[in-house]
C-alpha cells in the first residue's frame, strides 16, 4: 500500500520453481518437446512438486509484502523466452511456460494476474501463427495481457514493430482489450560477450526502436483502442526537445505507456518527467535484476514504493497515478483486486 492506496505492479515475472530450467534443459539436450504440464505434474525430477511450487511461490508474495506490492502482473522470464530455439521445441516451451504462469497465479489469485507468452517465429510472415496459444491464455488460462519480445531471436531478424508482420496480435489484443507489454529478450551480439548478462543491454536498445517505431509509426491509427506499455523506462530516454521533429509530434498518451523498472534514482526521475506521470505504471520486476542494494538506504534498489513516495517533483495525486490509476488503465484485471 501507498498510504490507502493499493499498490500495483504492471512488470513482474514468474517465479516457477527453478524457473522451470530442469524442464528446459531436458528438452534442449533431447531435442524433444516436452509434453509435461507443470499444473498437473508432480516430477521431481523437474523440482515439480506442490512443496516446491509452495516455497517458490510463497518466497515471491513474501517479498511483495516486504515491498508494500498488492498486486503484481506476472509473465515469463524475458531472458528464457528463447526465441532462438528450433521451431519444433517453441511452441511447447511457450506452452510449459504459461501453463507455470497460471499455476502461480492459482496458488495466490489476489496477489497475481497471468500475462502470456507467444511462441513467436521470426521467419513466418506474420504473427498469426501465435493466435492460437493467444487465445488459449485468455479463454483456457485467464490471462490478462501479452508479453512480445521486439526481437525474440536476439539478431534483430524480426520486422520492426510498426510492420504488418506483427497486425495479427495488435489487432487480436484490440479485440479482446489485452495490453502488450513489450520487453526484450535475448541478444545474441558476440560484440557484448565480455558484459555479464549482456541481454540486459539488448533490453536497452530493443525498447527504446520499440517506443520509437510506434511513436512515428501508424499501428495507433490502425488499432485505436490498442495500449501498450514499454518496459524499464522505455529503455532509454529522448536527448531532444519535445518540439524536435525528431520525435513524434503526435498525442500517443492514450495508447503508449512505460513502467518505471529503472533502479538508478537519477534515471528513473528522469523517466518520469520525460514520460509524464500521466503515462508512467508503477513496475519493479521483482524478484529480478534490480535487487543490489542501494548504498545510501540499505534496501534494494527494486524496493521503490518508498522511493517514488520520497519523490518531491511528484504531487500526491501523481504518485496516486503511478501506483494505481495508471496500471489500471493499462490493464483493467487490476481493478478487480482494488477493494
Amino acid at each position: 500500500m501507498y498510504g490507502e492506496v493499493k499498490v500495483f505492479d504492471i512488470h513482474g515475472h514468474v517465479s516457477a520453481p527453478m524457473h522451470g530450467t530442469p524442464a528446459l534443459a531436458m528438452m534442449l539436450a533431447s531435442n524433444t518437446p516436452l509434453s509435461i504440464d507443470p499444473r498437473k505434474a508432480v516430477d521431481p525430477r523437474l523440482n515439480l512438486t506442490e512443496e516446491a511450487w509452495s516455497e517458490s511461490v510463497g518466497r515471491h508474495v513474501a517479498l511483495l509484502d516486504e515491498y508494500r506490492i498488492d498486486a503484481q502482473l506476472i509473465g515469463p522470464r524475458p531472458f528464457l523466452m528463447l526465441g532462438w530455439m528450433s521451431s519444433h521445441l517453441l511452441p511447447q516451451w511457450t506452452r510449459y511456460v504459461n501453463n507455470a504462469i497460471a499455476k502461480q497465479v492459482s496458488l495466490a489469485p489476489d496477489r497475481f494476474i497471468g500475462a502470456a507468452q507467444l511462441p513467436q517465429n521470426a521467419d513466418a510472415d506474420d504473427l498469426a501463427h501465435c493466435l492460437p496459444e493467444l487465445e488459449r491464455c485468455v479463454h483456457e488460462l485467464g490471462f490478462k495481457a501479452v508479453y512480445l519480445s521486439p526481437d525474440p531471436t536476439g539478431d534483430r531478424r524480426s520486422p520492426g514493430m510498426d510492420k504488418p508482420y506483427w497486425h495479427p496480435v495488435y489487432k487480436k489484443c484490440q479485440e479482446l482489450g489485452l495490453p502488450i507489454i513489450v520487453h526484450g529478450t535475448n541478444c545474441l551480439d558476440h560484440r557484448l560477450d565480455i558484459i555479464p548478462h549482456n541481454y540486459q543491454i539488448g533490453f536497452v536498445w530493443e525498447q527504446y526502436l520499440a517506443t520509437q517505431l510506434f511513436s512515428h509509426g501508424d499501428v495507433f491509427e490502425r488499432f485505436p483502442e490498442l495500449k501498450v506499455l514499454i518496459c524499464h523506462c522505455g529503455g532509454a530516454l529522448d536527448r531532444f526537445i519535445k518540439t524536435d521533429y525528431h520525435l513524434a509530434q503526435k498525442d500517443l498518451s492514450k495508447n503508449l505507456f512505460f513502467d518505471t523498472n529503472a533502479p538508478e534514482l537519477n534515471f528513473l526521475e528522469a523517466a518520469i518527467k520525460q514520460r509524464t506521470p500521466e503515462r508512467i505504471c508503477f513496475g519493479t520486476e521483482a524478484p529480478g535484476s534490480g535487487a543490489s542494494v542501494r548504498p545510501e538506504t540499505g534496501r534494494p534498489g527494486d524496493d521503490l514504493v518508498p522511493v517514488i513516495g520520497a519523490f518531491d517533483f511528484l504531487s500526491e495525486h501523481q504518485k496516486v497515478l503511478i501506483f494505481n490509476t495508471n496500471p489500471k488503465h493499462v490493464c483493467p484485471a487490476f481493478g478487480q483486486l482494488d477493494h
